[in-house]
C-alpha cells in the first residue's frame, strides 16, 4: 500500500502540481507504513481510524462539554470532539483524533442498543476540527464513483487478460462517464446529482424514439405517456442554448 501511495504522489507532482497535497482514506489505509510515505512526500493525510479498545478508551474518555453539534438532518443528531491518539503502537508519536458521534436513526435496530455510533480519524492536518471533520467525510464521494463506473457504464467486468486493453477500455468508459455527469449536471442541475449514471442513460440517452424529417426539420417522437418527457426536452433545450465557441482562423 504504501509503494502503490508513493507511486501515486510521484505521478502528481511529475503532472505538474505544485501546492499542497491530502491523503484522505477509510480504514483500510490505517497503517504506519501509509503516514510514513504521507510523510515523505510532504503529503498530508486523514485517515479513518481502525476500531480497537484503546479507540474505545480514548473516546470514552472526551468529556461532554468538549462535543460540537454539527449541521445533521435530525435536531442533535450529530457532534465532533478533538483529542490526541497515539495510534499503531506506544513508539509512535501522538497525532490528532477528530471524532464525530452520531445518534442511530429514531426506529433503528442500532437506536435500542446504543446511544451513539462513532466515526474517528487522525489527521496531521492543521484547521479547524470541524472543517476537517467535514472535508473528511467528503472522501466517501470517491467511493460512489467507483459504483458508478462499476454499473454505470461496466467497469465492474473488464474485458481482456492484457493489461494495455483493459486500460484503454477503462479510459473510454471514464471518459464516456464523464460526458454523461456533464450532460446530467448541465441539462437538469442539482437534479442530477443523485442520480447514477445507469438511470440517466435509461431515462435520456437510451430512451425509445422515433426520428422523422418532414420539410427539413427533424423531429424527434417519444413513446406516448413517456415519464421523463419533461426532463429530456429540459436537457435537449439546455444543450443547445450552450453557445458555439469562436473559431479564430489564421491566413
Amino acid at each position: 500500500m504504501a509503494g502503490f501511495l508513493t507511486q501515486v504522489f510521484n505521478r502528481v507532482r511529475r503532472a505538474g502540481v505544485t501546492g499542497p497535497m491530502v491523503l484522505r482514506a477509510d480504514s483500510g489505509f490505517y497503517s504506519s507504513k501509509v503516514t510514513e510515505a504521507c510523510s515523505k512526500a510532504a503529503v498530508s493525510y486523514s485517515i479513518t481510524v481502525k476500531t480497537s479498545k484503546a479507540l474505545h478508551k480514548v473516546i470514552a474518555a472526551i468529556s461532554e462539554e468538549d462535543w460540537t453539534p454539527i449541521p445533521y438532518w435530525i435536531d442533535d443528531g450529530a457532534d465532533v470532539a478533538e483529542t490526541t491518539y497515539r495510534p499503531f503502537s506506544e513508539k509512535h508519536p501522538e497525532v490528532r483524533l477528530i471524532v464525530r458521534r452520531v445518534r442511530p436513526s429514531p426506529g433503528s435496530q442500532l437506536a435500542l442498543f446504543a446511544t451513539y455510533d462513532y466515526h474517528a480519524f487522525i489527521t496531521d492536518r492543521e484547521g479547524e476540527t470541524i472543517y476537517l471533520e467535514a472535508d473528511h467525510r467528503r472522501h466517501a464521494v470517491v467511493e460512489d464513483v467507483i459504483r458508478d463506473l462499476k454499473y454505470g457504464v461496466g467497469v465492474n467486468q473488464l474485458p481482456s487478460g492484457r493489461f494495455c486493453a483493459n486500460a484503454a477500455w477503462m479510459t473510454l468508459n471514464v471518459i464516456a462517464h464523464n460526458l454523461g455527469r456533464w450532460v446530467g449536471r448541465i441539462g437538469l442541475g442539482s437534479e442530477a446529482t443523485s442520480m447514477t449514471t445507469k438511470t440517466f442513460s435509461t431515462r435520456m440517452l437510451n430512451l425509445p424514439g422515433r426520428m422523422t424529417t418532414s420539410g427539413g426539420r427533424k423531429t424527434l417522437h417519444l413513446p406516448r405517456a413517456w415519464p421523463w418527457e419533461d426532463q429530456f426536452n429540459t436537457v435537449l433545450n439546455r444543450l443547445r442554448a450552450i453557445p458555439r465557441p469562436a473559431v479564430c482562423l489564421r491566413a
